[in-house]
Formats: C-alpha cells, sequence, structure tokens
C-alpha cells in the first residue's frame, strides 16, 4: 500500500532557483527508504512539500503529492484537509523543534493534541492514560527518566529521541525525518537511526529519512532515492551505493556524503548511550 504518493512536482523559488524538477516518488507502508544528496540537492526541500509545508510550482508543473491516499497538494495549492493530513503524519526536524522550558514529558504529550478535546489540550490537561502512553513512549526512546526534566537541558541526541517519542505518542504510521542526525555526534546519530529503525520493524511504519552521509542509509536503509539538483538521480537498492558508484552520480561532490571512517561503520546497540 502506497503510503506517500508524489507525482511529477516542481518547485521554483522566487530567486528564479529550481529546488525541485518534476520529482516522482513512491514509499510504501513498512518501507524505510533514505533520502541522500549534497547540500542544496533537494532533500529538506521534498519533505517539506510532502508534509505540507511548501506549496509546489502553481498549474501542471506543481504536480500531485499524496499521503495516505489523501491528496495534500495538487498544482501548487493546498488542500483544505492539509491540517487533519498532518496529524496522521510525524515530521522530525534537525532542530527537535521541542519547546525548552516545558518538561520532556509534556513536550511528548503534545502529539496527543490532534486526537483530545481543543480546550484540554490549549490548557495542557492530559490524562492519567495519556501520560503513561508518553511514559511507554519515552522508555523505547531510553530516556524516560528524563521525564521531569525541561527539555532543554537534554543533550542533542536525548532531544531527538523525545521528538521521536512524541511521534510515538502521536500514534502515525508515516514518518519524515528531515537530517535528523545532522547535529548529532556519531554516538547519537547510530542510536537514533536504531530507534527510527526498530519503528520501522515493529509498527510497520513507512519512514522516509533524509541523510547527508550514504553510511547511515547503506546500514539502516534497504532503499534508497539520491537528490542531485533538484532531480532524483537514484531509487533503488542502497546496497548499490559504493564509493565509485557515488562518485559517478555526484562527482567531486561526493566526498561529503561518506565518513571517512567508513569501513569501521557499525551500529550502535540500542542500549548505548547519547
Amino acid at each position: 500500500m502506497a503510503k506517500v504518493e508524489v507525482n511529477n512536482v516542481s518547485k521554483t523559488f522566487g530567486n528564479g532557483r529550481r529546488a525541485l524538477i518534476d520529482v516522482s516518488a513512491t514509499i510504501h507502508q513498512g518501507e524505510m527508504v533514505a533520502l541522500i544528496g549534497a547540500s542544496g540537492s533537494g532533500k529538506s526541500t521534498l519533505i517539506r512539500h510532502i508534509s505540507g509545508l511548501l506549496a509546489a510550482d502553481r498549474g501542471e508543473a506543481g504536480g500531485t503529492i499524496k499521503v495516505a491516499g489523501e491528496v495534500v497538494q495538487s498544482q501548487g495549492r493546498l488542500t483544505n484537509r492539509v491540517i487533519a493530513i498532518r496529524q496522521n503524519l510525524g515530521v522530525i526536524f534537525q532542530q527537535f523543534n521541542l519547546v525548552p522550558r516545558l518538561s520532556v514529558l509534556t513536550n511528548v504529550l503534545t502529539g496527543c493534541l490532534g486526537r483530545i478535546p481543543r480546550l484540554r489540550g490549549t490548557l495542557m490537561l492530559f490524562n492519567h492514560a495519556e501520560k503513561l502512553t508518553a511514559m511507554h513512549a519515552l522508555a523505547r526512546v531510553g530516556i524516560d527518566e528524563t521525564a521531569r526534566q525541561r527539555a532543554g537541558t537534554l543533550s542533542g541526541g536525548q532531544q531527538q529521541r523525545a521528538a521521536i517519542a512524541r511521534c510515538l505518542v502521536q500514534q502515525v504510521n508515516i514518518i519524515l525525518a528531515d537530517e535528523p542526525i545532522a547535529s548529532l555526534d556519531p554516538a547519537s546519530a547510530k542510536r537514533v537511526m536504531g530507534i527510527l529503525a526498530e519503528i520501522n520493524r515493529t509498527e510497520n511504519a513507512a519512514v522516509l529519512v533524509s541523510l547527508h552521509q550514504v553510511e547511515y542509509a547503506r546500514r539502516y536503509c534497504p532503499r534508497t532515492i539520491a537528490m542531485r539538483d533538484g532531480q532524483i538521480v537514484f531509487d533503488g537498492p542502497s546496497k548499490q551505493l559504493t564509493t565509485a558508484f557515488l562518485r559517478e552520480i555526484y562527482g567531486e561532490a561526493s566526498e561529503e556524503l561518506v565518513l571517512p571512517d567508513a569501513d569501521d561503520f557499525e551500529a550502535v546497540p540500542l542500549a548505548a548511550s547519547g
């Protein structure tokens, strides 16, 4: 079953730069797919279009985007259902998007907001069952002991895990992760990728994760979509992304996609700290 469908989408910014050029891709239920490319390749722009945060070019060039069978946008116009659709879509950003002064538990509980009465959500009045669900989500990502801390006191890796726990509470089966490990140290990055892979397996969730280094794609994602200058230049098994193949696609820019210790790259067990 197709969870994300992108058909012939193009995006041109006001300065004339073409960020997406006739992009088409489909992500199916249960797939974990990496989206790779050098800086400025269009990865983040594509994720923002799928999540309904950006509208494509007007007219036929804008194409169509569907999530779980519902139209998010067509021909550069967002549907009036986009907010409701977004409630069933987990989006994880590089910047974590937590409220630093609120507790970790409260930040995670905001994943409930789309399912509870508006007044209760506005007043942040969560019931016992919702708090238990949030604590279980924090335990799954290994930071339940931080529940009462202010989110701003956590390390970068812990904050990203809190953001993932928020998606678990949101009860989504589609996750878009936009450079979720770009600002993390290697141990925390591997921990976060391991958690996303575990959610993909246990929840049968569709996961599209934008990555800057191909090593993470090869280890955690069976399929990779590679972008260059706003276009998809490869869509296939991640195991085909050899260093030589990347040089063929990206030329000198391939150097920023390959970790210097690629041969020694190993996943960190979920029990590791970070």
